[in-house]
């Protein structure tokens, strides 16, 4: 499975938790999640260990924090578009 199709897999695992965020927000997230775990580990100077430990660690996150991940509040601009205008009060 190549890259794309996992961020779709993991979208649709998102989804089924988060019936909330749209295909498209899913979609994002699973790419935002992946993105920043691989950022974390080369900051850290980690070697890279793999496609199938970046998608454990976003099936983990989406475990975690996918039913709640449209409540999420920042002002870094990294993460404002996944932001929508929804009254969460």
């Amino acid at each position: 499975m190549n890259r794309p199709e996992q961020y779709e897999r993991l979208a649709e695992m998102l989804k089924a938790k988060n019936d909330v965020l749209t295909e498209l927000e899913a979609l994002t997230w699973v790419e935002v999640l992946w993105e920043d775990f691989e950022t974390s580990l080369a900051r850290a100077g980690e070697p890279y260990p793999g496609e199938a430990k970046s998608f454990q660690y976003v099936v983990q996150q989406i475990d975690a924090y996918g039913p709640q991940l449209h409540l999420f509040q920042t002002k870094n601009e990294k993460f404002k578009h996944l932001m929508s205008k929804r009254n969460l009060h």
